[in-house]
């Protein structure tokens, strides 16, 4: 995507001038994304019917990985265990959890304990759910007492590694999201 011509003009009365090296010589340049609002449906990774997640960034070295999530249905996502902590912010629509008293709105924000099992659910009146999640270590699912399956960060990048294949998506475009 091209980023738009937006102004840098500022103030600069002692001229300041730019850090001469601002990146350590063994450092990764950081994750830049312009507009996430307007990239091309092609790149949200489909995970279940009508739930699809957009990556923004695949922390494999500290096993962590953020993206947003897209839920454009209602009712029960799933009911699963984190193993980290997990931090939120909601962009559009709402949703809560069973097992607690509160609603998620548009801009809530939600830190969720590492131990935590909860169940997702979005209510019937929200056509579309999009929330900022930061996630660290991982989680398993559960249906009732038996464990369905698990997400980290390597299962993450490889769904969307195997998404960027079948719609023919530059690969090298993960692996900028890679640190």
């Amino acid at each position: 995507m091209t980023a738009p011509n937006l102004s840098r003009n500022f103030s600069n009365p002692t001229g300041v001038q730019p850090a001469r090296q601002p990146l350590s010589p063994d450092a990764r340049p950081e994750v830049f994304l312009q507009d996430i609002g307007a990239v091309p449906e092609q790149r949200w990774v489909p995970q279940a019917d009508n739930v699809a997640f957009l990556p923004l960034c695949f922390g494999v070295t500290q096993g962590y990985y953020v993206n947003l999530l897209r839920v454009r249905k209602s009712g029960v996502l799933s009911c699963h265990r984190h193993f980290g902590a997990v931090h939120a912010h909601v962009i559009k629509g709402r949703w809560f959890y069973l097992e607690h008293d509160w609603v998620a709105t548009e801009n809530s924000f939600i830190m969720e304990a590492p131990g935590e099992t909860h169940t997702l659910v979005v209510p019937d009146d929200v056509p579309e759910m999009v929330t900022w999640f930061h996630v660290t270590a991982g989680y398993v699912y559960f249906d009732g007492d038996r464990i369905t399956g698990y997400e980290d960060v390597f299962t993450k990048l490889q769904r969307a590694r195997e998404h960027y294949e079948e719609q023919r998506l530059d690969q090298a475009e993960l692996d900028r999201m890679v640190r």
